[in-house]
């Protein structure tokens, strides 16, 4: 929690702006990652970035009527997408405007490398399953190395806000945490998700170190918070099909493995929704 505090304090806060309300007629810009994109969930619209017609960007704008809406998100992407190509897809930056009203970011899990962490902590879960071999693994040199690749994301994330702050001056900038991933009580569902029971609760609170930066970072760079992991507490990718709203590394649902489902996007469109539609109160 402390490396969080830290990455915070390091960005510098940017000058106010100005912002553009939730109603109809917004000129809407949406950026991010996969987890914005929603790959594998039906109706995919853009195959070189994954991305849905039902992700929560859409739901949001549909909900919002507006007068334009770009979605520009794309699996796989980094901090470093923001300014650079991705295939077929743009620097992500592009999209926005001085005519922007109002601008989502959801980024920072693969430059923190969500894939990768994902697929060594199921691969090592063999050799302990009841033990903590990924946290082992990840603090081998006496200082785990996901909370220092969270630090590291911040300034990123934060060189993210200043740039679209500059680009669209009035615009409401929302920073969009990630969802609830696996059990909230630190409980495990090995095999159907192949993590060691003392793991769970570790990845956990490294989902949590990740939304923390994220909430701070927003905060000192003058753009909201909204909170998806508290709504979506419950649903992670451990429950049975009817009730998560997360998938497993084998889906049941059309998502893409450890990502939201359409029930998913919907949950998280809905906390966008609420921070829109009920002002600026808290960060």
């Amino acid at each position: 929690m402390g490396s969080c505090a830290l990455v915070a304090a390091s960005a510098a806060p940017a000058a106010a702006h100005g912002g553009g309300g939730g109603g109809g007629g917004s000129r809407y810009v949406a950026l991010g990652d996969s987890y914005t994109s929603g790959p594998l969930i039906p109706r995919q619209v853009d195959a070189n970035c994954a991305r849905s017609d039902h992700n929560y960007p859409s739901i949001v704008a549909g909900r919002l009527r507006t007068a334009t809406f770009k979605d520009v998100s794309c699996g796989g992407a980094t901090t470093e997408h923001m300014w650079k190509a991705q295939g077929t897809n743009g620097p992500q930056l592009d999209a926005v405007g001085r005519n922007s009203d109002i601008v989502t970011v959801q980024i920072g899990g693969n430059d923190i490398g969500f894939g990768s962490i994902i697929g060594t902590c199921a691969q090592l879960s063999a050799q302990d399953p009841t033990g903590n071999p990924c946290q082992r693994h990840y603090g081998a040199s006496g200082v785990d190395q996901l909370t220092v690749a969270i630090a590291r994301t911040g300034p990123k994330v934060a060189r993210v806000l200043q740039a679209v702050h500059d680009r669209a001056p009035h615009a409401r900038i929302l920073v969009v945490g990630y969802p609830d991933l696996l059990p909230d009580d630190g409980s495990g569902c090995a095999p159907s998700v192949p993590f060691a029971t003392q793991d769970f609760p570790y990845l956990r609170d490294t989902g949590k170190r990740l939304n923390l930066m994220l909430r701070l970072v927003a905060r000192w760079n003058h753009a909201e918070y909204v909170d998806t992991y508290g709504p979506t507490i419950g649903h992670d990718m451990c429950k049975p099909p009817a009730e998560r709203w997360i998938e497993p590394l084998q889906p049941t649902s059309p998502a893409a493995p450890a990502h939201p489902n359409a029930k998913g996007e919907a949950a998280m469109a809905g906390a966008v929704w609420q921070r829109l539609t009920h002002g600026r109160g808290g960060r």
